[in-house]
């Protein structure tokens, strides 16, 4: 497929980054007008206590609101399995549509099993504003922007591009940190690789920002790179990696991490589209399935 890539269009990109899920969440302004998009938002948990703040949240909406900027969109890449979105809570403060990948079906289907969701949670993707599809596009104020499917790390994944800037989502880390884990369920390993290789046929010069960084090795957090640093020193896909390679690389690592810290109440959440779930009575209720993720 051929993208509407337009380099000459230069967004503001203000990077947020939250220590507690090391997730970096980006207001991304229009340079040709008070238009803005957030990518990948965040709600504060307190997992142990029960207890949800919005102090991330309230940083985006703070800045935002300061620069009399006009909120258009609130883009999620994925069903994020280490963070909860703090996208509904945005919305209501700002407006906005929320979006995210056509997929999410899919995740909404696996996880409403594991989850044991009744009749009444919806499986159709009804609970966001948009469902994006492989190079559909969408404007930020005058700025065109556009969606790439990038499966691989989960079904709904999707990195979306905005002017000479593009938001992987955890299809790549920065080139020391390589890429995402692609076992979860509907990940695939080879699928992921095909999908980073779309990313790399972008404009060398196109700028890439990172949902998360881990800082490896001791250095200083990061979240921008280039397509062109990534072909080159990519550790998992950079320099001419094969796709064979890729593939037992990532298999024998997928097997020796641990499960994410949040990834019970993320999913529960990111599937609601930032929502958190409710018992029968109505409560603010999460489940915790054991042995079922």
């Amino acid at each position: 497929m051929t993208y509407p890539v337009d380099m000459s269009v230069k967004p503001e990109v203000s990077a947020h980054f939250d220590e507690a899920t090391n997730t970096i969440s980006y207001i991304v302004r229009d340079p040709a007008s008070v238009h803005c998009a957030i990518i990948d938002s965040v709600m504060d948990i307190d997992y142990a206590a029960g207890r949800i703040t919005y102090d991330h949240a309230d940083a985006l909406i703070t800045e935002i609101e300061g620069k009399g900027l006009k909120l258009d969109w609130i883009i999620e890449t994925h069903v994020h399995a280490d963070h909860l979105s703090a996208a509904p809570y945005i919305q209501q403060r700002l407006g906005g549509k929320i979006g995210v990948g056509e997929k999410i079906m899919v995740v909404q289907e696996t996880f409403g099993k594991i989850f044991n969701e009744g009749t009444e949670f919806q499986r159709d993707g009804s609970q966001f504003d948009a469902l994006f599809r492989d190079g559909d596009t969408y404007n930020v104020g005058e700025m065109t922007c556009f969606a790439i499917y990038t499966p691989g790390h989960t079904p709904a994944c999707m990195v979306h591009v905005m002017g000479d800037a593009a938001f992987a989502g955890d299809t790549l880390f920065m080139p020391d940190g390589g890429s995402a884990r692609a076992d979860f369920p509907g990940g695939d390993a080879g699928q992921l690789f095909d999908s980073i290789q779309k990313v790399l046929s972008l404009p060398d010069e196109m700028r890439l920002f990172m949902c998360h960084d881990y800082g490896p090795n001791g250095r200083a957090i990061q979240w921008e790179t280039t397509v062109a640093a990534q072909k080159a020193d990519n550790i998992h896909v950079g320099g001419g990696k094969t796709r064979e390679d890729f593939i037992k690389f990532r298999t024998e690592r997928d097997a020796q991490l641990a499960v994410p810290k949040l990834i019970i109440p993320s999913l529960q959440v990111n599937m609601r589209a930032g929502e958190l779930p409710r018992d029968k009575d109505g409560n603010l209720m999460l489940k915790v399935p054991v042995n079922g993720i």
